[in-house]
């Protein structure tokens, strides 16, 4: 008996913290939801600098002391004679600049939000000898989202600023949609590239639902304004119908890739298969087989490469639902150690 009330003690405790911290998140979350959409702030990073220090402390622990002060003193040197020509006026013109851009795709693409800011930036300070490089990672997902990050990506081309995609894992289906817009796709020898196709899957609950008495009822203005659905029983006009559309998008799907990439046999290419980097070469949904860091390290080497992201700040009511959660953690195994029977 002692120890079912030490039990219900315990109990009674940690479903109290539960529900004064779950109002207190509650509460904080409806306040901050009235404070207006997402905001967010970009991030640069100079990824030439970060080559340089690395270069740096692989020759200071690759060099001897005499070898290594040698270099050094050879940089001081060449920096010194920088400063002088620029102080003279003669210095080169600043270097041209690489923006990178990481695009890592779900399955709604919700991450174009970030993207337009990144591209919009991008538009906005890029000079004549710019060019921007995106690194492409998605196995695709919904026609709409990737239709319009495709867009964003092709605002870049139409500024006329020189647009590389790298694909180091994956850019499949909406993927590729994202790629082909580029003016040079590169992908490791692994990558996968293609699968230029449409799919949809809808299970179907009707007859469980028959089986155990459960009426559905589905109301449409309109013929096809639901062709398939999850709950009702569905027709072989609507399956037509449904079948039609993913045709049509097909069709589309297939007028966009052949928009960029002309020269591709889209009868040979456009079945929905997908193909490794080395062999999507030789179908032409690329142009070279390398990964991305070796393009970067290429570019830097008379480029100054800067890699832009556009991130979201955590709204007040995640930053209290997360310190509300870690201080739960801390009471109850607090709590916990207090009701431990004592051996």
């Amino acid at each position: 008996m002692e120890f079912l009330y030490e039990y219900g003690l315990f109990f009674a405790k940690a479903l109290t913290v539960v529900v004064a911290i779950a109002a207190v998140v509650i509460i904080v979350a409806a306040s901050a939801s009235k404070q207006g959409g997402d905001k967010g702030e970009l991030k640069l990073t100079n990824m030439s600098e970060k080559l340089t220090e690395l270069k740096h402390h692989l020759k200071e622990e690759l060099l001897d002391k005499k070898q290594f002060k040698a270099y050094e003193k050879e940089l001081k040197a060449a920096e010194k004679a920088k400063e002088k020509a620029e102080k003279k006026g003669e210095g080169d013109d600043p270097k041209p600049r690489v923006y990178v851009i990481d695009f890592k795709g779900s399955i709604d693409a919700n991450e174009v939000a970030s993207l337009r800011e990144e591209v919009s930036a991008v538009i906005a300070v890029a000079e004549p000898k710019d060019e921007v490089i995106v690194n492409v990672e998605s196995g695709g997902g919904m026609v709409h989202g990737y239709g319009l990050a495709a867009s964003q990506l092709d605002r870049l081309r139409q500024a006329n600023i020189p647009l590389s995609i790298c694909v180091d894992k994956v850019a499949a289906s909406g993927g590729y949609m994202m790629a082909c817009v580029a003016n040079k796709v590169y992908a490791a020898p692994f990558a996968i590239v293609g699968s230029i196709g449409v799919i949809a899957q809808i299970p179907n609950f009707n007859r469980l639902l028959k089986k155990h008495d459960i009426d559905y009822e589905q109301h449409t203005a309109g013929n096809f304004k639901r062709t398939l659905t999850v709950f009702g029983e569905n027709t072989d006009e609507g399956r037509e119908k449904f079948q039609k559309e993913l045709e049509e998008t097909h069709v589309l799907f297939k007028d966009f890739i052949g928009n960029y990439r002309p020269d591709v046999d889209l009868e040979k290419v456009a079945t929905g298969e997908h193909w490794y980097g080395q062999q999507a070469i030789d179908l032409g949904l690329i142009d070279e087989v390398s990964t991305s860091d070796d393009v970067i390290m290429k570019l830097a080497e008379d480029k100054t490469v800067i890699k832009i992201r556009y991130q979201l700040k955590k709204k007040l009511a995640d930053k209290i639902a997360h310190g509300a959660s870690l201080s739960f953690n801390a009471i109850f195994n607090r709590i916990a150690e207090k009701n431990q029977p004592l051996n």
